[in-house]
């Protein structure tokens, strides 16, 4: 079975066989200097000023970020599952709460953000998702970043890249915290949070706030290349691997390369056949459709073709599919992934098949995309 869910995404060979090797103690020396080696990667992935690395989901991360750098009220911008879980966890936390909501398919203004800032002098923390994968929109948190700072510098920017880091360089010169998870891009297993840090961020965490996720208590540990609290020592190794690998195969920029290029040749491929893009800005971790067959489609592909692609949550659910873009991906195993969607519209007596899906599809990587 091919996994193209947009996470967990597929964990490479090597990394699984780094992973099964015999179990480490995580106060040893031995681990410490993991721990160390793959700090020094973390800090050339995400460019900030300090890494940390959580046991935990992305929530956790999450979590984290808002404990520590809202101390006021928070503005969380909603155009999916995730952007709407940042708000859920501020009111859990009895922080203030503004929202901005939108439907799944749109991204958020700068003037929207701007505007509510200049209605709520309270604000002192912004958290918006980079890719919002509940529809795998991409929202301009870049230029939100920049507007904001350039209002308040003091409001803390809290970016989700779970489903952007690795995918994309991201330009975090605005950015205070960005978060990521091991499951996506990073091609691991669940379990595994890190959040790059900007040193206005580590000044306003001062002693930190919570227990488990106070990361001023994370950030002494970690600079000793060790965590306050039990390491997930197995996927720390296999993310030590997944960098290294990355780096013998030509590098961050040839990832985020063959990345663009492979969006662009499926988005172009499936519109090809007829199908409609769901986002008005799709982020470049996934592809999205919108169709009234979505559920049969995928029931086929996983029937017919092995081929796993993940469907909608909510008011979504049925109507469209999200097809994975993230990570070190064959390029035999996304070309069958569009061949097998052509075939299921065929299936569906709705299209003919040609192999006009593979055609497209090589056209703009091979070609077009290199």
């Amino acid at each position: 079975m091919l996994l193209f869910t947009p996470g967990p995404t597929p964990v490479p060979q090597n990394v699984r066989n780094a992973m099964s090797d015999e179990t480490m103690h995580h106060r040893t020396p031995e681990f410490e200097a993991i721990f160390f080696k793959t700090r020094e990667y973390l800090f050339k992935l995400f460019g900030s000023d300090e890494v940390v690395m959580l046991s935990s989901s992305g929530t956790g991360a999450m979590e984290a970020a808002v404990v520590n750098l809202c101390h006021n009220t928070l503005l969380n911008v909603n155009s999916g599952k995730f952007g709407e879980r940042f708000g859920k966890i501020a009111l859990a936390h009895g922080l203030g709460n503004v929202e901005i909501k939108n439907e799944w398919d749109t991204p958020v203004s700068v003037e929207e953000v701007i505007k509510a800032i200049k209605e709520n002098s309270n604000i002192d923390a912004i958290a918006v998702q980079i890719s919002e994968s509940a529809g795998g929109l991409r929202h301009p948190v870049e230029a939100i970043a920049k507007a904001v700072k350039e209002l308040n510098p003091n409001i803390m920017i809290i970016a989700d890249g779970i489903t952007a880091l690795g995918v994309e360089k991201i330009d975090i010169a605005y950015i205070d915290c960005l978060i990521a998870g091991s499951q996506k891009a990073l091609m691991l297993p669940p379990g595994l949070a890190i959040l790059g840090l900007s040193n206005a961020a580590i000044e306003k965490i001062g002693k930190g706030r919570g227990y488990y996720f106070n990361l001023a208590t994370e950030i002494k540990s970690q600079r000793k290349n060790t965590t306050a609290w039990t390491a997930a020592t197995t996927l720390t190794i296999g993310l030590l691997e997944i960098l290294e690998t990355i780096e013998r195969n030509g590098g961050l920029d040839k990832l985020y390369a063959d990345t663009a290029s492979r969006a662009k040749a499926v988005m172009a491929s499936l519109v090809a056949i007829g199908l409609h893009v769901y986002p008005k800005t799709p982020a470049l971790s996934m592809t999205t459709i919108d169709d009234e067959d979505a559920s049969k489609i995928r029931k086929i592909l996983k029937t017919d073709f092995d081929v796993n692609v993940a469907g909608g949550q909510d008011h979504l659910d049925g109507k469209i599919f999200r097809i994975n873009q993230m990570g070190i991906i064959a390029p035999y195993e996304i070309s069958w992934v569009v061949n097998s969607i052509e075939l299921a519209l065929d299936k569906l007596g709705r299209r003919a098949y040609n192999g006009e899906a593979n055609r497209v599809f090589n056209e703009n990587y091979f070609k077009v995309g290199k």
